[in-house]
């Protein structure tokens, strides 16, 4: 059987750095082995779920690249793909467990509960309470509140061999009666995830190593049900800088906040995949390279510390790279913050023409969108401060000169253009700067662009000379 993982996001909120990093990982193994990546939404905690997070979080998939074979807006031999949608499947199941005697519904109320934990603190404050089994055995069932807890086997131990950690084993003593249904009917994460995976025949299992507590209560429900449990693998954290949970305190976390940012979606998944894989010395690779050399054994056991300098040299070696970013995906990555700058339809050609001159200075797409609004708007923005310190009148009047010395240049190229300007420069007696800064305030509006005469042959003739001899009108 091919393998079949699957990631299951909780529509709370927006796609997580880390979440997008167990992503990665589950897709790139499902990709490497032929297999299918599903996607499903653990949406049964209704009062915090919301079809927003829903749409957000299968936006910034798209954004990524992270398809999926089953699941939301894709559908399946396995749905429904939303666990609120399943509802009836788990009651099925936690009802098989209470008629075969491994499950149980317990009455204790939550304030009963509270009060046996602090009398517990009040006789040993180093104590962690463990639910006492007092509704174990209870024959009655009064028609009151409940939640169903699992009963956990007082002997023996629950083993599994983790493919990042190696054997776990976990004595049953240690583990407590865990709680599977809620007062209000929806399962916890244990109960659900494991019906899930099963019946959606999950071969891998792939989380944060923040859950692997969690995986021999999930064993014991699969030994439960008669079932054979899936392989897992459980990940290293990312970190922040001072080695505490990663968080909004410490750095941008959503996947959309480096979207706004402008980085590439490539860039954002070639560093997340640095968290606990490695492949030799290499830090930058290519989707189709990841794929090909992902294995479990390059992913190491050590959490990874959150490094955004490191993060913004990686997502810019995504953007000024060709054989990375090819030309025409750089322009539509670009429009987006075009557009942000009132920039709606760009001259298609135009911006082919000049992105090369930007992508080794702009380090994100939204950088990009600065450098390159100029060539866009009739006339540039101009930056008042460039003007006044490089373009006074006598300037501005020799930009209306250097244009009457361009009106004969053939070809109109760069070599061609920077010789007839150091030409006029040394027939009037002056430095090329003193030529070359009042001319790029008057074709740019600025005093720093790409290199001058490169924004001339990409602006075109007409443009470039139009420009310089408006200069007199940019004058304070």
């Amino acid at each position: 059987m091919k393998p079949r993982l699957r990631f299951a996001p909780s529509p709370s909120g927006y796609l997580h750095i880390g979440g997008a990093r167990t992503a990665l990982f589950n897709w790139l193994w499902a990709k490497n082995q032929g297999g299918a990546f599903i996607l499903r939404v653990e949406d049964t905690d209704h009062e915090r779920s919301s079809l927003d997070s829903v749409r957000a979080i299968l936006d910034a998939f798209v954004w990524l690249g992270i398809d999926w074979d089953e699941g939301p807006e894709v559908g399946g031999p396995h749905g429904p793909y939303f666990q609120s949608e399943r509802k009836a499947i788990y009651r099925e199941h936690t009802e098989r467990l209470i008629r075969e005697g491994k499950a149980y519904r317990c009455f204790c109320t939550k304030e009963e509960l509270d009060r046996q934990r602090e009398a517990l603190k009040a006789r040993n404050p180093k104590a962690a309470f463990v639910y006492p089994g007092t509704c174990r055995d209870r024959k009655d069932e009064p028609d009151l509140p409940h939640v169903v807890r699992f009963r956990v086997p007082g002997e023996g131990t629950t083993d599994f061999v983790d493919k990042v950690f190696g054997p776990v084993s976990t004595p049953n003593r240690a583990q407590q009666d865990f709680v599977l249904v809620r007062t209000d009917g929806y399962p916890l994460y244990n109960l659900a995830a494991t019906v899930d995976d099963h019946l959606m025949d999950i071969t891998l299992v792939v989380r944060g190593r923040d859950h692997i507590g969690n995986t021999p209560q999930q064993i014991l429900l699969y030994r439960a049900f008669g079932w054979e449990p899936p392989e897992f693998a459980h990940l290293p954290m990312m970190m922040s800088p001072k080695g505490e949970k990663l968080s909004k305190r410490h750095a941008d976390v959503s996947v959309q906040d480096y979207r706004q940012r402008g980085y590439s979606p490539m860039g954002v998944l070639n560093y997340i995949v640095r968290f606990g894989w490695s492949s030799g010395d290499q830090e930058i690779f290519g989707r189709e390279e990841l794929i090909r050399l992902f294995n479990w054994d390059r992913v190491n056991k050590s959490d990874g510390k959150f490094d955004e300098k490191k993060f913004a040299d990686v997502a810019f070696e995504h953007v000024k790279r060709d054989d990375l970013t090819p030309l025409a995906t750089y322009a539509t990555s670009v429009g987006p913050f075009l557009a942000d700058r009132g920039i709606t339809e760009p001259d298609q050609g135009l911006l082919l023409r000049a992105i090369p001159g930007i992508r080794e200075r702009a380090r994100t797409f939204k950088d990009a969108a600065f450098d390159l609004d100029f060539y866009f708007r009739e006339p540039p923005e101009l930056d008042p401060k460039a003007r006044d310190k490089l373009l006074d009148a006598p300037a501005a009047a020799l930009m209306v000169e250097f244009a009457g010395a361009l009106a004969d240049v053939s070809p109109w190229d760069a070599p061609t253009l920077e010789a007839t300007a150091r030409a006029f420069a040394e027939a009037g007696g002056r430095a090329m700067k003193d030529v070359a800064q009042p001319a790029r305030v008057a074709l740019t509006g600025r005093a720093a662009s790409p290199p001058l005469f490169d924004v001339m042959a990409v602006l075109g003739k007409d443009r470039s000379l139009a420009r310089l001899r408006r200069a007199t009108s940019l004058l304070a």
